[in-house]
């Protein structure tokens, strides 16, 4: 079996649910690539971009500002605090999330608030439209 079903989800909606060959996630702790049969899991996300591969070609990116993701051998699912499609995106939803996340890194009085507006700024200023 050369794939696995994936379910990306947010408060809003669910944006992905498919079967797919291979995820790389944004783990707190670094990326983090899943792939069928990959060893049972919990793992905090921090924000990032979420690519979904076929082989070595992307298939979809999606945006998530953070969540966790619950991997089994044969299921993983995203819970993410907010995400969307980095294809359907526009200007003004790119913009709008880098305003939010430099008025975050202003703000933040912690490393770990910090760190997340910062990892926020690093995926969403290189998106080219």
């Amino acid at each position: 079996m050369n794939d696995f079903n994936f379910e990306l989800v947010s408060p809003e909606r669910v944006l992905l649910s498919s079967r797919v060959e291979h995820v790389v996630l944004p783990g707190i702790e670094g990326q983090l690539g899943v792939l069928p049969g990959h060893l049972p899991s919990l793992v905090i996300l921090k924000p990032g971009i979420v690519c979904v591969l076929s082989g070595t070609s992307v298939v979809s990116r999606y945006y998530v500002r953070g969540g966790f993701v619950d991997i089994s051998t044969s299921d993983t699912v995203v819970l993410a605090e907010h995400a969307f499609s980095i294809e359907s995106a526009n200007r003004d939803l790119i913009g709008s999330e880098i305003i939010l996340a430099e008025d975050k890194l202003r703000k933040s009085d912690d490393v770990r608030s910090y760190f997340s507006a910062q990892s926020s700024l690093d995926c969403l200023k290189p998106v080219q439209f």
